[in-house]
């Protein structure tokens, strides 16, 4: 039988191995996941026109502007355009498009009511990202037709202000048929009518009951119309003197 025999600097020599070893395993996916963020910074927002390529004059700003406080007014959808000189090293501009989406998390962050069209000036390509509550109304077919119409052309001259902004009306325009689902409350057909007759009905029967001491006091003999007094003159039992033969009946 063969017996190993261990000194104690071996023995101390293979635990710094070892531990070494551990190390190095802990912080290796540290690093995997650490650097593409060092290489890859997206820009921060700006509002609603983002134009860090600053390719988009003030007055086709102002009137992008002016498209998307309006829809958010009216529907509580969020639009915001965006410009960038390169997207670098995304290989598409979708790609970018959708991380930038998630990073300004546009739109509400439970409905996902969002849209942002990006433009990348050095690669010539543009981008929509979009919500998932928005692609009912903007659909594929939508897409296509303001990418071939206003967004690939406006690119192809250089005049990316005013493909921008018509790039903005053409999305805006079906857009507005979304609306944020907002709790509601329960309603009741005509119930403004019932409670107008309600309130109504219980004023006269108030004022009814008061002008009838006969029929709210708990003791039967002043229900029988014997009240201040039993026929002693004046308001008791009979009445007199007030003609039309009220006896005992008071007011009705």
């Amino acid at each position: 039988m063969i017996e190993f025999r261990f000194s104690r600097q071996d023995i101390w020599g293979i635990a710094s191995l070892g531990l070494i070893f551990l190390l190095s395993a802990m912080e290796a996916p540290a690093s995997l996941y650490e650097r593409p963020k060092e290489r890859v910074p997206l820009p921060n927002p700006m509002g609603y026109v983002s134009d860090h390529a600053h390719v988009v004059d003030d007055q086709w700003k102002e009137r992008i502007r002016s498209v998307c406080i309006d829809l958010e007014k009216k529907s509580g959808v969020e639009m915001v355009i965006v410009t960038v000189p390169s997207i670098k090293p995304y290989p598409t501009a979708r790609q970018y498009a959708d991380a930038l989406y998630q990073k300004w998390q546009i739109g509400s962050t439970q409905q996902e009511h969002g849209v942002m069209v990006l433009v990348a000036v050095e690669e010539r390509q543009a981008a929509m990202a979009l919500g998932r509550r928005m692609f009912p109304v903007i659909t594929s077919a939508v897409r296509s037709e303001v990418s071939r119409t206003y967004l690939q052309p406006a690119i192809e001259r250089g005049d990316f202000g005013e493909g921008l902004y018509r790039t903005s009306v053409a999305l805006a325009t079906p857009a507005q048929e979304v609306r944020l689902d907002t709790p509601s409350r329960p309603r009741i057909k005509g119930l403004g009518v019932w409670i107008t007759l309600g309130t109504t009905g219980a004023i006269v029967a108030f004022f009814w009951l008061i002008s009838r001491p006969d029929l709210r006091h708990p003791y039967r003999r002043i229900q029988k119309g014997e009240y201040w007094g039993t026929g002693q003159g004046g308001f008791g039992g009979n009445w007199g003197g007030f003609g039309g033969g009220t006896s005992g009946e008071g007011y009705k």
